[in-house]
């Protein structure tokens, strides 16, 4: 008698099987004349033109996690809109504050400057614009006692 851990070792062995088996009764059936044309890489129509390993914009990235970010925070909404009314006053004010929380972070994003394309470049200050900035102050000499007497004797 296969106990519930067997069943899921036995079920995962042929899951393997069946992924594996798919992949060579693919590589067995399908054609092999692979041609100079057909080894490139294709990107969407277009021909390659210079190296893969190009260092992409992190604006990219930022933007896609912005919506991924809304896109969830929508499917959270859109139960809760259909139903709401039968929930009473309580789910309103909590569905209502949620929107509010929304709002306040793409109103932070908005100002960071996150929903801009293009980022304005941040003013940082240089060291010799500032030194030339401020105005020189004379610094007042320093005597020692004893250089102060040589002055008085001579």
């Amino acid at each position: 008698m296969l106990t519930e851990f067997g069943k899921v070792f036995i079920f995962f062995i042929l899951g393997v099987v069946f992924v594996a088996g798919g992949l060579l009764v693919a590589k067995i059936l399908r054609p092999q004349n692979p041609t100079t044309e057909k080894l490139l890489p294709y990107e969407c129509g277009e021909d390659p033109i210079g190296s893969p390993w190009v260092k992409f914009n992190i604006r990219f990235y930022v933007v896609a996690l912005i919506f991924i970010l809304f896109d969830v925070e929508l499917v959270l909404l859109f139960p809760w809109a259909l139903i709401y009314q039968k929930l009473g006053l309580y789910s309103y004010i909590s569905g209502a504050l949620f929107i509010g929380i929304l709002f306040l972070a793409d109103f932070y994003l908005w100002v960071k400057g996150d929903l801009e394309w293009v980022r304005p470049q941040p003013l940082t200050p240089k060291l010799h614009e500032i030194v030339e900035s401020q105005p020189v102050r004379e610094i007042p000499e320093i005597r020692h006692p004893s250089q102060e007497r040589a002055a008085d004797v001579s």
